[in-house]
């Protein structure tokens, strides 16, 4: 009875679970060109792309070519405290990419995302705040790389 309630609930809510992205058919074979190929986004991004039929692919033959000319993470500081220490800084991950087939056609324009998140820091327990912004990077470059899947499936030139 409550499994069936809960299926009635979450219908009735309008969840439904994503599934795979339809990406285009050039990306049968995928080369991402970056200058950080070994980064936590395109590492993720490689397996979300695997996972969605895509083949990345390493040698100059794919049928497309996803530039990501930008993925960057930076930190800002948001307050100091009355000890002249830094209390609260955001993370933020910027990535801009493009999908271009292996003529140079534009598949899908170059778009930027960027997403942040808040930290406090706590003097006190510096492994714990180290551990939760490695934590917090983790999650910004899942974020973002499932946003680039997204907009890979859904956008046209």
């Amino acid at each position: 009875m409550l499994i069936l309630a809960l299926a009635l609930v979450l219908s009735a809510c309008g969840f439904h679970f994503q599934g795979q992205a339809e990406l285009p058919p050039e990306m049968a074979q995928t080369r991402i060109a970056t200058p950080d190929p070994y980064s936590q986004f395109v590492r993720r991004l490689s397996i979300l792309l695997e996972q969605n039929g895509a083949q990345v692919v390493t040698a100059p033959a794919g049928t497309a070519i996803l530039e990501i000319p930008e993925s960057n993470v930076r930190k800002d500081i948001l307050s100091i405290g009355d000890t002249a220490r830094v209390r609260e800084y955001r993370i933020v991950h910027r990535v801009r990419f493009r999908l271009v087939d292996t003529d140079g056609n534009v598949l899908v324009p170059e778009q930027a995302l960027e997403r942040s998140r808040v930290i406090s820091f706590d003097e006190q327990d510096i492994l714990a705040a180290t551990r939760e912004e490695e934590y917090l990077r983790e999650e910004l470059a899942d974020t973002l790389s499932r946003l680039v899947l997204r907009r890979l499936g859904t956008t046209r030139a």
